[in-house]
Formats: structure tokens, sequence, C-alpha cells
């Protein structure tokens, strides 16, 4: 089904396209279809976001005063429309949100200019794409007609549903919420339409969390008929490597988490070492050059862990066909790293390979390895088995601390993940080598062999950069911008977290290492990491810089490609490298001296363009701004998701603790109360301050505390407290608690 903003998306990526054309490109042939796209460009040439052209074409008008942009709102009513990176976003009225909801993608125009510290304000004329086409509401009768209420209140609208639905009115002890199902947006006058497609009732039913939490973070779980089969392969040549030893670190549990690539070392003359990483070959077997193709991923661009198992976003026999096979031959991509004696890298180059996974290390191999008090002695019931393999993985671990040694000094900070005390989240927080949009690194820990993985990864990602960016290819990823300072202002306010006293530098500031090693309690530790956390942003996937100038060589930007059975963007990233492989002009016509442009030492030798035009177009339909924004949007949605499932296993947790009391650390204060950390539960909750019943209290947001007016009492972020749980709400993830 076409939307608005696909309109416009085709028409901005073509100079002009007649009727028939658009009709096409858009895969519009029923005559109800067209009658609707015919009422669409009615309405956007009266807003004048589009027009005709001499020819009788669509064009998108140059000159639009509408900005494209993103409806945020908040329980409390308040709307915006969320611009690009660096631009301010826009207030709109609720009676000028014109229906759209939140997560809609919309077209604003603005009425009123910001001033001082007011941002702009504005109203929606066109809403270009729908976040929301599943609702989880409510059913509730008003004055004899049947609505679905959205439990999320960020929505401002009803659904009307049909009278037969009266059936799943809402009954607060069966917590049953149903998914409807709109199939009409409320418009002008006219409300709403939907209908129910499931009840789900969350009373005492645990094996409904996953759905729910899916459904609440509009996330549809696949099929595998629904997901991009494999295609046949070429036979290519290919360097033998199966000869030498191959290893696969894994942490995670389950056999359907994403595959991880191979590492290989080749131990050198005078200390010098190749590192070779060999990745799962995905990019020669899934069909990149269509458009029907690329639409497909349009619904799940990313794997994601469910508690008992993983949804892969390619097809089985993709992933069956790519896998690395413990004792047998498969086929791979690679990275070759030349090191020199202090594991610096010195020369890099790409190839195809054949390789053999001689061994799976775990998480105890690791914690055996780095446990041991002499690399001469293997004592080790663990390691004994394992001898012949030994010296490998020692050197392994040792160029995996010095990368992200370096990595650190470039300015990029590392926060323990949180802890975790419900078994069946396991797989959520072992460590992710591929995931960047943290923006910032964990500490590598020998209990999880995976956290060893994400400098070799790292710094075979910022290679890709290099290589791609000096042949002028695009290729997408991360600017790892990292946080060397921080505001002194908001640690200043938490100065009992910190056994010295504070030095800052000149400009008032305080470098992140030195911030963490003020901090000796460990309890105090773990809340401090979780403030730090806070001045992160979440990272989005951005095209690389076309010309790196010097601001930007300033910065890491990373291109992933080495799981690209995790995600789309290592996906894409992967297809181009072996496009580069396969299909890369080695020199320019007519000249005898070719280049091997898969080298690092070719990078200032090439001055032509590497792939010819059929190759660039097919490169170009996967590193363009639509595709980014897609994925982006689907990768906040996997987040969510993450997050809501951890929320609600906690609430789960707490429910079969109500009444019980027990001691807990102020995490963070509000002006409406606090947030506390059961740390023998590892849950949160609020005490709300209408439960302070001894005094009046008020916020100071300056010393960041409340205070009782008469008793001077305070609660501030550290204090050791004792609570009892009192309420929780499945549906809204939130833990109330009482101060004892």
């Amino acid at each position: 089904m076409f939307t608005t903003s696909s309109i416009i998306d085709n028409l901005n990526q073509s100079e002009g396209l007649e009727y028939k054309k658009l009709c096409r490109s858009l895969k519009i042939t029923k005559k109800s279809d067209k009658d609707k796209l015919d009422i669409a460009l009615i309405a956007l040439e009266k807003l004048e976001i589009i027009n005709k052209n001499s020819d009788n074409e669509y064009i998108c008008t140059k000159d639009s005063n509408h900005i494209v942009a993103k409806i945020r709102c908040s329980s409390k009513g308040y709307c915006f429309a969320v611009r690009e990176k660096n631009k301010e976003d826009i207030y709109i009225k609720e009676n000028l949100l014109n229906h759209a909801w939140n997560g809609d993608k919309v077209l604003v125009r603005i009425i009123k200019e910001g001033y001082r510290r007011r941002s702009p304000e504005g109203i929606v004329d066109c809403i270009l794409e729908r976040t929301n086409q599943i609702l989880l509401s409510k059913v509730e009768s008003i004055n004899n007609d049947i609505y679905a209420i959205p439990i999320d209140d960020r929505i401002l609208s009803k659904i009307k549903l049909p009278k037969e639905d009266k059936k799943f009115i809402y009954i607060p002890e069966n917590k049953n919420i149903v998914k409807v199902e709109i199939d009409k947006f409320p418009i002008g006058q006219d409300e709403g339409l939907g209908h129910v497609t499931q009840e789900l009732q969350l009373k005492d039913n645990e094996e409904l969390d996953t759905d729910f939490v899916l459904s609440k973070s509009n996330i549809v779980k696949l099929c595998n008929e629904n997901l991009i089969q494999s295609k046949k392969t070429e036979k290519r040549e290919r360097i033998d490597l199966s000869e030498k030893k191959s290893y696969l670190f894994k942490s995670w549990n389950s056999d359907d988490s994403p595959m991880l690539p191979l590492i290989q070392i080749e131990h050198g003359n005078e200390n010098n070492t190749k590192l070779w990483l060999h990745t799962n070959n995905l990019a020669e077997r899934v069909e990149l050059n269509s458009k029907k193709s690329l639409e497909t991923f349009f619904s799940c661009f990313e794997s994601l862990p469910f508690l008992e198992n993983w949804q892969n976003y390619l097809s089985d026999s993709i992933v069956s066909a790519s896998k690395f096979y413990l004792g047998e031959k498969n086929e791979a991509i690679s990275l070759c790293l030349n090191l020199n004696s202090e594991n610096e890298i010195t020369e890099w180059s790409f190839h195809l390979t054949l390789v053999k996974c001689a061994f799976i290390v775990g998480s105890e191999h690791t914690d055996a390895l780095l446990s041991r008090k002499s690399k001469n002695r293997i004592t080790s019931r663990i390691l004994k088995p394992i001898k012949e393999y030994i010296e490998d993985l020692d050197k392994i671990l040792e160029i995996s601390t010095s990368f992200r040694q370096k990595h650190l000094l470039e300015g990029n900070a590392e926060i323990p993940a949180p802890l975790n005390k419900i078994d069946i989240l396991n797989e959520f927080f072992i460590h992710n080598p591929a995931e960047y949009s943290k923006g910032y690194f964990e500490p590598l820990k020998k209990e999880d062999c995976q956290t060893y993985l994400s400098p070799i990864l790292l710094e075979a990602n910022l290679i890709w950069f290099k290589h791609s960016n000096q042949y002028s290819l695009r290729s997408a990823g991360y600017f790892l911008n990292g946080l060397d300072h921080i505001n002194a202002n908001e640690i200043i306010k938490n100065s009992e977290f910190f056994d010295k006293d504070i030095e800052l530098n000149e400009d008032g500031n305080l470098t992140f290492d030195q911030l963490i090693k003020l901090c000796g309690d460990d309890s105090k530790k773990r809340i401090l990491h979780r403030l730090l956390i806070n001045e992160f942003k979440e990272l989005d996937v951005n095209l690389s810089p076309k010309d790196v100038d010097n601001d930007v060589s300033k910065k890491l930007f990373a291109s992933p490609w080495t799981v690209p059975g995790y995600d789309f963007t290592n996906l894409i990233n992967q297809y181009c490298i072996f496009n580069l492989i396969v299909n890369g002009k080695k020199s320019k016509k007519n000249n005898v001296n070719e280049i091997n442009i898969l080298e690092s030492n070719s990078l200032k030798s090439v001055n032509w363009d590497i792939f010819n035009s059929s190759i660039s177009r097919n490169i170009d339909m996967l590193f363009n701004n639509f595709v980014i924004d897609k994925l982006n949007e689907y990768k906040y949605k996997v987040n969510q998701y993450k997050s809501n499932m951890v929320s609600i296993k906690k609430v789960r947790k707490a429910e079969k603790s109500l009444n019980n009391i027990y001691s807990g650390f102020i995490l963070s204060v509000q002006s409406y109360g606090f947030f506390v950390e059961i740390s023998e539960l590892n849950v949160e909750g609020l005490v709300h301050v209408s439960t302070l019943n001894n005094d009046w209290y008020e916020y100071r947001s300056r010393q960041n505390l409340l205070i009782g007016r008469k008793s001077k009492k305070s609660y501030k972020i550290g204090d050791e407290i004792e609570v009892k749980i009192i309420k929780v709400d499945i549906l809204k993830y939130q833990i109330d608690l009482e101060l004892i």
C-alpha cells in the first residue's frame, strides 16, 4: 500500500514523473488505489507541496514552506514536530495536530516563529506516513457505542469498533487488552474505525508478554516465508585457508542468534602478526538488486531476541547456507590485517576465502584463559583439552585489549552493562558486538567472550570507512563522537558520590575517565553509570560523508559490515565490499597496469570510478536517505522493544513481592517523586511525592533533591532508604513504592 511519503519520495528521486509512470513506480494497478492516489495528488497540489511541469509531469515544489518532521507527544499532552539533527523542534497544539499521532511522519508549516527560549509553533498540514497500523487498546462502551481507547496515552484519539466487539470490554482484574487493526484513520470530523484482531489477557499470563511488547513497539512477528530466500551463488576463485585454525567467539546461548565471524591468527617473524577476520558470505546470497527485494526488508531490518530464541531478519535458507559450522569448509568474505609488534595495523586487504571453524570459544574459555596465574603451566580442566589452541587465543585476546586501549585514548568511553537477575532475560544482556547505537563501549569482561570481539570488529568497520571513502564509495554507519567531557554542574549536585575532591579544568569540565575513578562505592558507582548513560544520545545510522573535511576527520566513523546476519546496515556494507572484490575496476581504460584495489597501499593510486554505471545504480538504491530513514525508524522500535521487554519482566518479578519491604538506593529525583532501585530484586520503582504525608516537599532543581518545608528532611540521589512495593502496572511497566 502506498503512502503520501512514498509519493513524495518517488518524486524526489526523479526530475519528474507523469501519472502512468508514477503508478508503475508505486506498483498501483487497481482502480480503487488509483482513486486514492488521485485524491492524494489533488491534496498535495493544493498544499503546494507538488505541482506539474510543462511536460505534465509531477514534481516536488522546491520552494515549499513545509518541513518534514516526526510527531513526538508526551503523556501530558505536549506535542512537538521533531526535525533533523541540530534543528529546533516545533511545538504543535493539540487542535493543530489534525489527527496526527505520536511517531507519525508529517509535513509541518510554521505559523509562529520562536523567540527567546520558546519554540516555534506550527500546524500539521499533511500526514505522510502512519506509524501505528495496530493499536493496543482497552475496549470501552461510550454512549452505547464501542470504542478502542489506546493504552498509549500519547495517542490522542479513540477508534470506533463494531458492536460485536463489545465482548472484549475491558475488565481491570483480567487486564484483557486487545489488538485493534485500523480500518480508517480519523480525518476531519470523521472518527477512526477499526476492529479487534486479538485479545491479550495479561493477568498471571506471562506467555503473552512477548506478543504484548512487540505490538506496543509496532514490531511484527515474521514467518520465514515472508523473508527473502537464498539465491544461487556462482563458483568463484577463493583463497583456501581451511587448513588454518579459525575461531568462533560466542556467548549467546540460542542456536538461532545472529551469526558471528571467525578470527584467525598467523604468527610471523619479529613479532609481526596477521589477523584474519572471516565474515559470513551473505552479500552473495541475498538479492539486493531490485526495489521489490528492498521493500521486503522494510518490515524487518534487524534480528532481535525473544525470550527463548531470536527472530532473524533473514530466511532460514540464507542462514543455513551462510553459517560457519564446526569442522566444515565454508565460504567467507575476509579482511586480513598486518600488525606490527605493538599490535598496530600497518596494512590491510580484502579477500574471498574458504575457511574452517576449528573451535568455538565460549565465555568459560576466556574466563579460564584470563584467570590463570601462569601462561607456562596449563592446569585448568577447561584449558587442558584445548591446549593446541591456547597460543592463538592468547594472542587474539592481547590484540583485542590493545585495540580497545587505542579506542579509549581516542575519546570513547566505557560503561558497564546493567546487572541482570532474571534468567529468562540472559540473551538480552549478553554483549552484542554488532551494536553501535549506544554511543559508548561495554568493558571487556572475561565472563563474556563476545566483549573481546567488539574491539576487533570496530577496527574492521573503521577500516571499511577509510577504504570506501578513499574510493568515493558510500557506506552506512555511525559517528562515534565519544564523550571526553561532561557538564560538571550535574556532577556537583551529587558530589557525595565521590571519595576525593573534584578538580575541574580551566573550562569547568571534568574528563570522563577521571570521573569514574573518583567514585569508589560500587552501589553509587552503578547509579553514576546510569546518570552518565543519560549524557549519551542514541546514535542513528548515517550515510558516510562524501568529502572528509577537517571536522569530520577528527571523528570516528564506523561502517559495520562484519556481522551481516545481525542487521541490514552490516549487510549493505558487506554487499559493497563483495562488489569491490568481484566487480571493482582495477585500472583505467586502456591501462595495462592493474592495481590491487583490495589493498590499503592502493588508496592513493586510484583516480577512476571503481564501479560501472549499472553497479553504481544498484549501490545507490541501497545507500540513500529514504532507506536509511526507514532503517533508523525500525532501530528505534527495536530499542524500545528491548527496553520494554526488560521492564515488563521486572514488573512481573515485583508483582510477586507485593507488600514486601526492601532496602534500596535513590536513582533519580523529580518534582513528582523519586525513583528507587531495589538491589535485591534489581528492579526500580517510584515513590510518589503524594505518599510523603509527613511534610510538604518541594523540588529544588539546582541541588536535585526533594526537601520538606518544616522538617528539612531531604531525599537525594544515592540515599539508602527502605521501601515497600504497593502496586504494579503491567500495561505501563510501572512499579509504585512507599517509604517505610
